[in-house]
């Protein structure tokens, strides 16, 4: 079996190293005996949405979303059908807030998103930043938050967890991130994968599955990432319970 998965962006979407999340999504399925397919596609490359299986946006400054939101626009169409016919999107700071309705910077210009999912982004007086921890369908996400920006949900709009530690979308609301059929935009840096290889498999299940073939995969030893993961969630969570 072969993946496609594309970096969307990668010279210009790059602030935390967040490319380790391909380089973990590609050794995973390497591990599997599935071939990666790693696309880097950048501003008027072509685009074959519906071909692809997992896309990857990173985070990036405002200048550089308000350009990449443009050239986006063109395929707006495109890419919201692919997303609606289950294309799995991971989507960091940056790049999930592009994929809202817009991002009011603070002298109250505002940046339009692509408008696929109902939420916005104002910018905040002070950044948050810090490490986070996240509760999600019973297990946890690990990973670091820096951003300036602080985003809502709309009405019935499903967040990717409950934080547990640190600020998530605003600092308000206890929300991190957002579900959206197969889209999962979250402000977790670390890279995320390398510190979450459990959140690595779901999105290779749901891509898999997308495809109609077996969504089993082969376990991995994951006994030191796992044992990584546990050890700061019990960190910082101690913090809070002090």
């Amino acid at each position: 079996m072969k993946l496609n998965i594309c970096h969307l962006y990668p010279d210009l979407l790059d602030l935390y190293g967040d490319r380790g999340n391909i380089l973990v999504l590609a050794a995973r399925c390497r591990w599997r005996g599935i071939e990666p397919i790693i696309q880097k596609a950048s501003l008027g490359d072509d685009l074959d949405f519906m071909g692809m299986d997992i896309l990857f946006l990173g985070g990036g400054s405002d200048r550089e979303q308000a350009l990449l939101v443009q050239d986006l626009m063109r395929r707006e169409k495109e890419l919201r059908s692919a997303i609606e016919n289950g294309l799995v999107v991971l989507a960091i700071c940056g790049g999930y807030q592009m994929l809202g309705r817009y991002y009011q910077m603070a002298s109250g210009e505002k940046i339009q998103g692509l408008g696929i999912i109902d939420i916005w982004t104002i910018a905040g007086a002070k950044r948050l930043i810090g490490n986070v921890v996240v509760e999600i369908d019973e297990r946890t996400l690990v990973g670091f938050e820096n951003h300036l920006g602080k985003t809502y949900l709309g009405e019935g709009v499903m967040p990717l967890g409950k934080v547990l530690f640190g600020h998530g979308n605003n600092g308000d609301d206890r929300e991190e991130g957002v579900r959206y059929r197969n889209v999962f935009g979250t402000y977790l840096h670390g890279p995320l994968l390398p510190k979450n290889p459990h959140f690595a498999d779901l999105l290779l299940e749901l891509a898999i599955l997308r495809r109609g073939a077996d969504t089993r995969l082969k376990e991995l030893d994951d006994r030191l990432e796992e044992l990584a993961h546990e050890v700061m969630v019990k960190r910082l969570l101690k913090q809070v319970r002090n």
